[in-house]
């Protein structure tokens, strides 16, 4: 009996590695690419039509999830946001709540305004590469680069990025996005 009790063990174990071995890439990825803050990522997807799976992308390359991130030169919390952009995204989306700058440390509040500003970038610009510069380099500055030929053909998406620096930013988030969605699309 003690026999076939370890003969059972020993299968079962062997039956276990070859399960991990199998399925060691899907999930380490989902190790190094996590859904965390998925209750506010759901919900700011729902509210703004904006794909969860991309929000998580910003969330990963800005901040790696850290809800306390500052960057150098200010911005705050998951989604990195500057003061005038969230002020930019309060005036937008006509929130009279007792939400400050402060705020942006808060997962909830940082999330749901991030992705409402993907938003608003997407409806002006049309291209979610675009709109994602945008979000990293400012309007300001795309709007620049649209009015010259050699970075857009046709003044409304960007054919070229000249800042390299925003270039690996969304190129960075773009990979990051088709990973979440190759990883998490069919659960």
């Amino acid at each position: 009996m003690l026999k076939k009790l370890g003969s059972f063990l020993l299968i079962l174990l062997a039956g276990c590695f070859i399960w991990v071995l199998c399925n060691i890439e899907a999930i380490s990825k989902k190790y190094i690419y996590p859904v965390h803050y998925g209750q506010y990522v759901e919900q700011a997807a729902y509210e703004t039509g904006i794909d969860k799976y991309l929000i998580y992308a910003v969330i990963k390359t800005e901040s790696n999830f850290d809800e306390k991130a500052e960057s150098d030169v200010g911005a705050r919390g998951l989604m990195q946001l500057m003061e005038d952009a969230f002020d930019w995204v309060k005036y937008r989306m006509d929130d009279e709540r007792e939400i400050n700058y402060d705020d942006m440390y808060t997962a909830e509040y940082n999330i749901e305004y991030g992705s409402y500003l993907i938003k608003l970038l997407y409806e002006e610009y049309g291209d979610e590469e675009t709109a994602l510069a945008a979000y990293h380099s400012g309007r300001g500055s795309v709007n620049g680069w649209l009015k010259e030929k050699q970075y857009s053909s046709d003044g409304k998406t960007l054919d070229k990025i000249p800042s390299s620096a925003t270039e690996h930013y969304v190129h960075k988030v773009m990979t990051a996005y088709e990973v979440y969605t190759n990883l998490y699309r069919s659960e």
